[in-house]
């Protein structure tokens, strides 16, 4: 048994590394695709770059919930192969798009199967057997992020040299290949005495947020996770348009940077993670990373050299400790048979970040540059990031202090620390 969940948390691990791989493979050709497409020149094109962004968050946020719920219903299993699926079809429409228009219908695609996101953090909730080991397991999901947003560019910037279709076909081929590998060897995570019945009143995007809100802590943690991936949003959304813009990067320059993003994340999550969690335990890791999260932004903010931000990096992408542990404690006060419906409300609440995120940033970079402004300060989205993860902090304090004396059954899933329960730690 322990060797089959071994096994499954490695083919977890490889279909959200190929997720953001194929994500990865088309952002060097996307543009140019764009371009193409609508015959006018690449600046052009960003703007409809950004709205295939926008339909890819909008279905996100609507079906994440209906497929958290299907997985609940029918398994873990058969959601997870349809998404990978379906992320299979959208990279073949976008390689044979003869009109910009299949390429929304592409990202629509992707977005309805993209909860393979939500189905796969419920599968590690399933074969997680206590609070510690979710954690590590939570963090592959930062590691497979991280190590995917370095392999995608560089490997679709390779492919590039047989042709602006070519990073299509490859991500479509890497989807297909871990659909039927999925399909012969991926064991079911939900026991059937743990499914429940399918509820559209549940499935609906906006109704799963209640969901979030039915017992006070699990609103009050929530909200701390939607300001985190918010705040996330000021280096996500708008990272290269600042750094050409303050420093003159070249493209090269922001792909580097980009590269060493993923190294850094990919380090964090797959390995500090898994040693300071069971250190320190979850609540310290939650501190201590959204403190590491809001010194990098304000750093960012005030750089004012290139190299500042490479350095900065350190920091803000060590705050990424905080994320498994929130994650695990959030998943701690939830029974096994709603882990889907919580995890498709998470995965709405961070598409609501994906929508109104990069808008509120860049716009507020833009307003800020310009000689409409009260005073000039390109840097001025870090801050609005770097309050939202102050914001988290203090609300993440309050209600994890009153559930220590209001819900003492709960130290264990806090501190993440099997020692609380009175059992020596593993």
């Amino acid at each position: 048994m322990h060797t089959s969940k071994k096994a499954a948390i490695s083919f977890i691990f490889i279909t959200l590394l190929i997720d953001i791989m194929g994500w990865g493979l088309i952002i060097p050709v996307m543009a140019d695709l764009i371009a193409q497409l609508k015959h006018i020149p690449v600046n052009q094109a960003s703007t409809y770059g950004a709205l295939l962004l926008s339909v890819f968050a909008i279905a996100q946020f609507l079906f994440a919930p209906v497929i958290g719920n299907l997985s609940d219903k029918y398994g873990r299993r058969p959601v997870l192969l349809l998404s990978l699926f379906g992320f299979g079809i959208d990279y073949i429409i976008l390689a044979l798009a003869p009109a910009y228009g299949w390429l929304f219908v592409g990202r629509v695609i992707a977005g309805i199967t993209g909860a393979s996101f939500t189905t796969a953090t419920a599968y590690i909730a399933d074969v997680s057997t206590d609070e510690t080991s979710r954690a590590k397991n939570f963090g592959l999901i930062g590691a497979a992020f991280g190590l995917g947003f370095v392999l995608g560019p560089a490997l679709g910037g390779f492919l590039a040299h047989w042709g602006i279709r070519a990073p299509f076909y490859a991500a479509a081929a890497l989807c297909l290949l871990n659909c039927v590998y999925g399909y012969f060897f991926l064991p079911e995570s939900l026991s059937k005495e743990n499914r429940r019945p399918f509820e559209w009143r549940r499935a609906n995007p906006f109704g799963s947020l209640k969901f979030l809100t039915r017992h006070r802590e699990i609103g009050g943690l929530a909200l701390s996770f939607f300001l985190i991936y918010l705040g996330a949003q000021a280096v996500q959304g708008n990272w290269n348009f600042f750094t050409i813009y303050r420093f003159n990067w070249s493209e090269k320059m922001v792909g580097i940077s980009l590269a060493v993003v993923g190294v850094l994340v990919g380090a964090v999550q797959a390995g500090l993670t898994r040693v300071v969690n069971p250190k320190i335990g979850n609540e310290k890791s939650i501190y201590l990373g959204l403190s590491l999260y809001t010194v990098g932004l304000v750093l960012f903010a005030f750089a004012t050299q290139g190299w500042m931000m490479f350095a900065f990096l350190i920091p803000y992408c060590l705050g990424g400790i905080c994320g498994p542990s929130l994650q695990s404690v959030i998943s701690g006060h939830v029974p096994a048979n709603q882990q889907g419906e919580l995890q498709g409300a998470l995965t709405s609440l961070m598409s609501l970040t994906a929508i109104i995120g990069p808008l509120m940033m860049n716009s507020t970079f833009a307003y800020f540059t310009t000689d409409k402004a009260p005073f000039y300060f390109p840097g001025v989205h870090f801050l609005i990031g770097a309050v939202c993860m102050l914001l988290s902090i203090i609300i993440t304090y309050k209600v994890l202090n009153r559930e220590k004396t209001s819900r003492p059954e709960l130290l264990g899933v806090i501190n993440g620390s099997e020692e609380l329960k009175g059992t020596p730690m593993h």
